[in-house]
């Protein structure tokens, strides 16, 4: 029996969506992991620092990242 992951998710996580998934595909959930965990990395620099510039560039690699992440996926689950 499958029990659903009660564990709160990361920012990283929340920011691709690693729960959606409808065409049920692992190289999806890897490709989303991968990226979530990148922009997990960038967060927690965004949140440690004062330094506006610092912050700007997390902030700039966390949106990168994500839009990244949103064309492997187009690509992974394109049909043709």
């Amino acid at each position: 029996m499958n029990f659903p992951d009660l564990r709160p998710q990361t920012f990283g996580q929340k920011a691709v969506g690693l729960q959606f998934n409808p065409s049920n595909q692992d190289d999806v959930v890897l490709a989303k992991a991968e990226a979530a965990a990148l922009i997990d990395r960038a967060h927690q620099l965004r949140q440690n620092t004062e330094n506006p510039e610092i912050k700007r560039m997390a902030s700039l690699a966390i949106t990168h990242a994500q839009e990244a992440q949103m064309w492997l996926v187009k690509a992974q689950t394109w049909k043709d």
